[in-house]
């Protein structure tokens, strides 16, 4: 019979015990991940076997000391990985690390050139769509109105409007961007000072800035040039080093993991943060069900863009040295972690021919096996088990 995931009601394995007694399925978690090396070729693998297709088998390098972690400074019995470019099916290979004591993995050498990993074809540097605008003064002020209500669900007027006539997308953009109470959180409105760093062409800003938030900004080290858009919205080519100024809110949705220097990004961030300002690092998690699973065929781990792949513990240290505390975490995985994942256990690239990013249509997945890993990413996420999260970050 097929193990069961755990229940919703399920204390998370990343909370602390209090030295109370361990909750079922994580005695069951521990048991499972303590397999003999010579058994599970080193992994801790299948903690939760509910998934039917596939299992991961690493080519470890060695276990041992040298390694060092940029993070937490550890350099003992860190354990090597090596993994493989898979979204555009290059296969070239690269070492990882991962830390023993913070838990952060990482890459063990930058390459010296990562535009190539980058070409005008990645998913964020497409051309951002022009907003809709509609035509004559008063429909573009009442299109304001709405959208302001969309994004922050303040006030009457625009509450009345988003009935008649709701703006789905921004709301689901809004929602997806600040999972949990995070616009709340943040206090943000149409004053506030947004800065989006590793934003691409800068799409969920330019919704946004149609929305009536005028005082925001993108920067991408990636771009070909600069951005100037007709409406006024600027997006950099370069880093955040390069934005200067003071801002309520600092974004890095999935942009964070892409930075050499976790603490120096943390550092120069606060350092431009307001004082009541918040920090939102949206990044996948180690500390996930999917690492143990598939392990280097995590579609996440994202070789060799991904540099920094996070634990709770290894941000919240970062965090700590940058003079920053994180207030609020947020899991808000989805099936790609399973669907991903499958596809490059099965050699099957991100963008390649018969990949679930292309269409179902000529997948190898049905309809009911997509829809059973939404459900499980549910689980996994409600159990902080999920392979993404939002952190929240204020000044200590």
């Amino acid at each position: 019979m097929r193990e069961q995931p755990p229940s919703k009601s399920a204390r998370s394995l990343s909370a602390p015990s209090g030295g109370k007694a361990r909750p079922a399925y994580e005695s069951l978690v521990l048991a499972a991940t303590r397999i003999a090396p010579e058994r599970a070729g080193g992994l801790r693998i299948n903690a939760w076997p509910f998934v039917e297709l596939g299992s991961a088998r690493s080519p470890i390098q060695r276990y041992g000391d040298g390694m060092m972690c940029r993070i937490c400074g550890n350099g003992r019995s860190n354990q090597s990985y090596v993994a493989k470019e898979m979204m555009f099916g290059l296969r070239e290979v690269f070492d990882y690390f991962q830390c023993a004591e913070c838990g952060c993995l990482q890459i063990a050498v930058f390459p010296s050139d990562m535009s190539r990993y980058y070409p005008p074809s990645y998913y964020s540097l497409a051309a951002a769509p022009p907003p809709w605008r509609g035509r004559g003064a008063l429909r573009r002020w009442a299109r304001v109105q709405r959208d302001t209500f969309a994004v922050g669900r303040r006030g009457i007027l625009g509450k009345i409007l988003y009935r008649v006539s709701p703006n789905e997308e921004l709301r689901g953009a809004v929602t997806k961007h600040f999972p949990g109470n995070g616009v709340f959180l943040a206090g943000i409105s149409r004053r506030s000072r947004i800065l989006d760093v590793g934003c691409g062409s800068g799409s969920f800003l330019r919704m946004l800035h149609a929305a009536g938030f005028r005082n925001v900004q993108g920067v991408d080290l990636f771009l070909e040039k600069s951005i100037a858009y007709a409406d006024g919205l600027r997006v950099l080519k370069g880093s955040l080093d390069d934005c200067e100024g003071e801002w309520d809110v600092i974004m890095f949705h999935h942009s964070f993991e892409h930075l050499p220097d976790p603490l120096a990004t943390l550092t120069a961030a606060a350092r431009r943060l307001a004082s009541r300002g918040t920090v939102l690092v949206r990044v996948p998690l180690v500390s996930s069900y999917a690492w143990e699973k598939y392990a280097v065929a995590w579609v996440q781990l994202d070789a060799p863009r991904h540099f920094f792949l996070h634990s709770p513990r290894s941000l919240a240290r970062a965090a700590e040295q940058a003079g920053l505390r994180i207030v609020q975490v947020t899991y808000d995985s989805t099936d790609f972690q399973f669907w991903g994942s499958e596809q490059y256990l099965r050699d099957i690239p991100l963008l390649g021919r018969g990949s679930y990013g292309q269409g179902l249509e000529g997948s190898i997945f049905s309809p009911e096996e997509i829809q059973r890993y939404r459900t499980l990413a549910d689980d996994l996420n409600t159990n902080e088990r999920g392979d993404q999260a939002a952190f929240y970050l204020k000044k200590a």
